[in-house]
């Protein structure tokens, strides 16, 4: 009978290799944590900077609401409805509008 031989490699090539995947899976040990953080922080990044352009957009549009409500016009505007007048000028109210517009809607409907 004939034995067979194993086919194994010399133990310096073992170490050699066992080595080798033992450096690489450390490798990859010290850059998964990094690489995981690194991602995380791009997400929230990306997360603010959307809400960034949502508060520039709402602060452009409050800007452009403060710019029309002090301007001269829009002031006198709101004083009137408040009842303010200018000086020199006289205050006039007027009351049954509604009723004298409902009086005349009608009479337009009947041909009058």
């Amino acid at each position: 009978m004939s034995r067979k031989r194993s086919r194994r490699p010399p133990a310096g090539t073992l170490i050699r290799r066992w080595s080798v995947v033992v450096g690489v899976v450390l490798v990859g040990y010290l850059y998964y944590h990094p690489l995981r953080a690194y991602m995380s922080t791009r997400h929230e990044r990306a997360s603010l900077q959307s809400g960034v352009a949502q508060l520039a957009a709402e602060k452009r549009d409050l800007q452009r609401q403060l710019d029309e409500a002090t301007s001269t016009g829009e002031l006198a505007r709101e004083a009137r409805e408040l009842g303010y007048v200018r000086p020199g000028e006289r205050l006039f109210i007027v009351q049954g509008i509604a009723a004298w517009q409902r009086a005349h809607s009608t009479l337009e409907r009947h041909g009058g």
